[in-house]
């Protein structure tokens, strides 16, 4: 008897698909929220164009495929797909990852890679073996390293007032109402560009500052990263939301988390001069994000319990090594794409044994069985 496997999520009931789509983008919400409130408009007008590019590059290739069919099938057939809530959610994670004044066309440009190559060049929904929002990201981050890295400075920090019609002045043509640039924005009134607490505290290590000479500066707040700490604060809450529904396995998340803080621990305890502390990594970043957003991704991640185990201990490990010795102040997208390479080898190890496996018996316990 042979049995046919399809690739993950073996799951293809649509409407089951679509609810599960859409609890997941319910549970960024929160996290959506704290970055309005900490950054302004920035990310929500991404989001926007991202959602937009997306859906039209998802009709546009679903509409190549099926234009030789029967026209009602595949019209219906379409609009199944287009609005499963796949793309949807894919667009509203590369909006989230972006600086909030990133230039218009780099989301257009992230979330068409994201939709026609990542995504639909490999089969679609189920085929890609790479997190599409992540793969975007690091191909935008590869393409374009000066606008990626254009991060914006919490509100708090500004001395401009970066309104909805100002912030929307600043990604389509590069100034504010004001003639303020985007180098302008990130400046604070000493004339010191801002950059994230991660990409200051690596800076800062390189000039042969403390990490507590580093955290005396405004972008680190009063705790541990300004503005982050509570985007990482919001994205957990989702997540452990997702959890309680059971929409995602809480094995990954949790096995990120517990390797990213024996990593810091280990480095902490070495050299607290040097290395941040285990909540500086939690809460800065894209940690919370990547831990229930990002490697939970039934697709592209290990669908085992030891697998996704293994997996979220890999992502830890990764994301402390190039934190702390990569060229990247940031590497949970790096993280991510690693891991999804090895997904497919960290299944075949950790496979459950079929119901009623039996172990192979050697040869010469066969034989003198038969001669009893």
């Amino acid at each position: 008897m042979a049995f046919w496997i399809a690739s993950s999520p073996h799951n293809h009931n649509q409407a089951e698909t679509s609810s599960l789509m859409r609890l997941v983008i319910y549970a960024l919400f929160p996290g959506i929220f704290a970055q309005w409130y900490f950054f302004g408009w920035g990310n929500l007008i991404h989001i926007s164009l991202a959602v937009a590019t997306a859906l039209f590059c998802e009709f546009l290739v679903l509409s190549l495929r099926t234009k030789h069919g029967n026209q009602g099938t595949a019209k219906q057939a379409i609009n199944k797909q287009l609005f499963d809530g796949s793309a949807i959610l894919t667009a509203v994670l590369i909006g989230i990852s972006l600086p909030a004044i990133a230039p218009w066309w780099i989301t257009v440009i992230g979330a068409a890679f994201a939709i026609v190559v990542v995504k639909q060049l490999y089969g679609g929904l189920g085929h890609n073996p790479f997190n599409p929002a992540m793969a975007a990201y690091v191909m935008l981050l590869i393409s374009f390293p000066v606008q990626m890295t254009s991060w914006q400075p919490p509100l708090a920090l500004l001395s401009v007032d970066l309104s909805l019609s100002n912030t929307l002045n600043t990604i389509f043509t590069g100034f504010t109402s004001e003639g303020y640039s985007v180098e302008q924005l990130r400046a604070s009134v000493d004339g010191y560009t801002m950059a994230t607490p991660l990409d200051t505290l690596k800076t800062d290590a390189s000039l042969g500052l403390t990490v507590y000479e580093s955290m005396e500066k405004q972008v680190f707040g009063e705790h541990f990263s300004l503005g982050w700490e509570w985007l990482n604060a919001a994205f957990l809450l989702g997540g452990l939301f997702l959890i309680v529904k059971k929409a995602i396995a809480w094995q990954t998340p949790v096995s990120f988390l517990a390797s990213l803080l024996i990593c810091t621990f280990i480095a902490y305890s070495i050299s607290p001069d040097s290395s941040a502390s285990t909540m500086f990594h939690w809460l800065s970043g894209g940690c919370m994000l990547g831990a229930f957003f990002i490697l939970t991704d039934p697709v592209t991640g290990a669908t085992s319990v030891k697998g996704r185990l293994i997996m979220g201990a890999l992502a830890g490990f990764f994301v402390y090594i190039i934190r702390d010795f990569g060229g990247y102040p940031d590497g949970v997208a790096f993280s991510v794409l690693l891991c999804n390479m090895a997904a497919p080898l960290i299944d075949q190890y950790t496979r459950p044994r079929t119901y009623g496996h039996k172990a192979s018996t050697p040869k010469s316990s066969s034989k003198q069985e038969e001669a009893k």
